[in-house]
């Protein structure tokens, strides 16, 4: 029986730092299970993951009177190779203790000025010149086979990385077939979203590859009732888990769930 305790993080999308506040107000009111807030790093908003940590510690703290948890992404493809890690250090003074790093989106290399590194390359700068951090890198169930993203994530731990964040599951015995070949003792956040249009399940299969589950289907009730049965898995094996609303409210989806 695991005995880790199961932490729980809402993943909020920074679109302003009105929305922020506003969110964070919901989940403290009406999430008492959550612990910690994860922040994805989008150039389409103003705000990038780093500030809105920064937003989300000042809006609110949980019912018992601590302070959430905070997890920014970063994208490898924005740091400089050659320029200091000033969102590091901004992180640190936050009180931020630990750090996503993902490889970013190849559609923004169009209109956003990047970088020749990858998040190899990125965690392992962390892990030198940040040490105070934590960093977890990502795990991709969808893109290539498991003993290529296997692989990959051996160079990624290799690098530095502590533990991993995976893109969201819709299946239970698809995490169960990833858990059965991934170290018992790496730290995992298993993820769960919503997808509430036949719009959003073709998305979720052109640009991730996703396989949905024959009981799939695109309705509030089901995301709900599967964030149910994913908290359950992460708690029978000592994980964690972190929920992602998509075109839907933090309470519209989990009010009574966490």
């Amino acid at each position: 029986m695991a005995t880790t305790q199961t932490r729980i993080s809402v993943e909020l999308v920074p679109r302003s730092e009105e929305s922020l506040r506003a969110e964070m107000a919901e989940v403290a009111q009406r999430l008492p299970g959550v612990d910690t807030i994860n922040v994805p790093d989008l150039l389409k908003f103003d705000v990038r993951s780093w500030e809105a940590t920064r937003i989300c510690g000042a809006a609110a703290t949980r019912g018992d009177g601590t302070a959430y948890r905070r997890i920014p992404h970063l994208r490898a493809a924005d740091v400089d190779p050659d320029a200091p890690l000033t969102m590091g250090q901004d992180l640190l003074e936050q009180g931020v203790s630990e750090v996503l790093i993902v490889s970013g989106d190849d559609a923004d290399y169009f209109t956003h000025h990047t970088y020749p590194v990858d998040a190899v390359d990125v965690i392992r700068r962390f892990r030198v010149e940040l040490p105070e951090l934590t960093v977890y890198a990502a795990l991709d169930p969808y893109r290539q086979g498991i003993a290529q993203e296997l692989r990959y994530l051996e160079r990624k731990l290799a690098a530095g990385a502590a533990g991993i964040f995976t893109q969201p599951f819709f299946d239970t015995a698809l995490m169960q077939a990833w858990r059965g070949v991934l170290p018992d003792d790496l730290p995992i956040w298993w993820g769960a979203t919503t997808v509430t249009s036949k719009g959003a399940i073709g998305y979720w299969r052109r640009r991730n590859l996703v396989a949905f589950p024959t009981d799939f289907t695109p309705t509030m009730d089901w995301q709900r009732a599967f964030a149910r049965r994913a908290i359950d898995f992460a708690r029978e094996h000592g994980d964690n888990l972190y929920l992602m609303p998509v075109r839907a409210s933090v309470v519209d989806y989990l009010d009574g769930v966490v």
